[in-house]
């Protein structure tokens, strides 16, 4: 017999796998700026970018401020964090308590910088962000003894 799971329960173990998907690129991103950083630099003083991809010329002036011990702190710090938010989903998704209470710490602690970063300045992807969180803690709040069902 298949397990039903609750689909708000769903969307939680969907938005930790897309979050530590994007951690997880990020990570392999700062890693392989920080192999490459002497190549990197060189591409941004390229002619190929003048007037062009304006896009990938921010990406890499943002990426080239950073010195390479910030460039591995940076990747190794998104690849813990990718590993954390995968153990989170996957613990959800198999409805054990730790999984409930590790969420219900790391979400709690990440609203109040949440709302710091929104009184510096409101977009619509720092408001989502702080919704879906708000929204996470108050799910699990709510259906935590439904859920739970052991370590």
């Amino acid at each position: 017999m298949k397990k039903h799971h609750a689909p708000a329960l769903i969307a939680i173990v969907f938005y930790k796998t897309f979050v530590a998907s994007l951690l997880t690129v990020t990570s392999i991103a700062l890693l392989f700026a920080l192999k490459n950083h002497q190549v990197l630099q060189e591409f941004s003083q390229s002619y190929l970018l003048e007037s062009k991809l304006k896009i990938i010329e921010f990406i890499l002036d943002k990426l080239l401020i950073l010195n390479p011990k910030n460039l591995l702190l940076s990747g190794i710090a998104a690849a813990l964090y990718a590993v954390l938010t995968a153990v989170e989903a996957v613990g959800l998704w198999y409805e054990k308590d730790w999984a409930t209470i590790l969420v219900l710490v790391l979400v709690s602690i990440s609203i109040p910088p949440e709302i710091y970063v929104l009184v510096q300045g409101v977009t619509v992807l720092k408001v989502a962000v702080f919704i879906t969180n708000v929204a996470i803690l108050w799910y699990l709040l709510h259906h935590w003894p439904k859920h739970g069902k052991g370590a």
